[in-house]
């Protein structure tokens, strides 16, 4: 199978992934649950991942870094934190539900900072429009997951800074791709899935939490510490992980890690960018596709949608499917996203790569896809 949809989960893994997960089944017990060897492993394998991952986004104190069940988790940990029923928000037209659907049953005020595809400038000028006094958090997506738009989050982030409003972003498709530095950002938070561009396993995320921000629970229960007192513990990563561990999961999560860290600075993106570069010149040729993508590289990451002329989005994806071409079509959770770029009506197919793609993927597409157009 040709797999372009990593933009939903990463489906080709470093080895080591599949051998972490396989060897914690059997031998890592609950973290902080016991002093015999198979919790002690499990301890230190949960440990080494938050370090590891704090290195990597350049977050100081480990214990910072939140084990959640995905992206989606993530940012309602994040928005909850900060945001009260009713609060004014400001968030970018690209958003996923993610973001907007805990906002609306927050019934909170939202206003879009919206603005064409592949335009920065023009998107960072609605920001500063818009973070105004009444403003409580800025949730903003670093990359769009319908169209691979790379968002101005530094200088969003700076604006956050210089109005004293918490900005919290969601790295969902940028984590593993793209630089995410915690310390540069300064952000309240910063959520990300560990099964999208980190290469780990479903059912596994992270939130960075900005050391001085006051955090709430979603859930509580055990967490293996202050067992006596009823309250969830008032330090993290305890006050957010209540329950027992996905350790298995955190474990591959930890070789994914290991993975992109391994990798030179921009090397996974200069890939992405190039067969998304190779997958627009082929595409471009053939009659009745019509093609959402920059010609300026540096606001595109490796997601590119389309449309084909005469069939609609579901039917490309299952026709694509029917040979072993595995794309996304329709409105990918992001109603916002087709909204600001004019194809609410009529959704995308979307292709997306990761660092196991070849050129040769990219040539099979764009040739089924003349097919379907023939």
């Amino acid at each position: 199978m040709v797999y372009l949809d990593s933009a939903a989960t990463t489906l080709q893994k470093p080895p080591t992934v599949a051998r972490a997960v396989r060897s914690a089944m059997g031998r890592m017990a609950s973290p902080g649950r016991g002093g015999h060897k198979p919790a002690m492993l499990a301890a230190k394998t949960a440990f080494d991942c938050r370090e590891t991952a704090a290195g990597f986004f350049h977050l100081d104190d480990p214990e910072n870094v939140v084990f959640t069940l995905n992206a989606t988790h993530a940012l309602n940990l994040a928005i909850k934190s900060i945001v009260k029923p009713k609060d004014t928000v400001v968030i970018s037209g690209y958003e996923h539900n993610a973001v907007t659907r805990p906002l609306q049953a927050l019934g909170c005020r939202v206003k879009v900072a919206k603005g064409p595809l592949f335009e920065p400038e023009v998107i960072l000028a609605r920001f500063e429009q818009l973070i105004t006094e009444e403003v409580s958090c800025v949730v903003c997506t670093h990359v769009s997951n319908v169209f691979g738009y790379v968002l101005p989050v530094k200088e969003i982030a700076r604006l956050c800074r210089l109005r004293k409003v918490p900005f919290i972003l969601d790295a969902s498709q940028s984590a593993g791709v793209l630089p995410v530095h915690m310390d540069q950002l300064d952000a309240a938070f910063i959520a990300m899935p560990g099964h999208k561009g980190l290469y780990g396993p479903q059912g596994t995320g992270l939130l960075l939490c900005a050391a001085d921000r006051e955090t709430r629970p979603l859930l509580e229960g055990g967490t293996g510490s202050l067992s006596a007192q009823q309250d969830m513990p008032d330090f993290l990563p305890d006050r957010l992980e209540a329950g027992t561990h996905n350790i298995p999961g955190i474990a591959g999560l930890l070789e994914g890690l290991r993975y992109v860290a391994s990798k030179p600075d921009g090397a996974i993106l200069r890939h992405e960018q190039e067969l998304t570069a190779l997958a627009v010149k082929g595409l471009s040729a053939i009659p009745g596709v019509t093609l959402y993508a920059s010609k300026r590289p540096e606001v595109q990451a490796g997601v590119l949608s389309f449309t084909l002329a005469g069939m609609d989005c579901e039917s490309v994806g299952e026709e694509l499917g029917l040979r072993d071409i595995a794309v996304r079509a329709g409105l990918h959770c992001a109603p916002r996203a087709h909204e600001s770029a004019g194809t609410l009506g009529s959704g995308t197919v979307r292709a997306s790569f990761s660092d196991f793609n070849t050129p040769a993927d990219v040539r099979r597409l764009v040739s089924e896809i003349a097919r379907l157009a023939g």
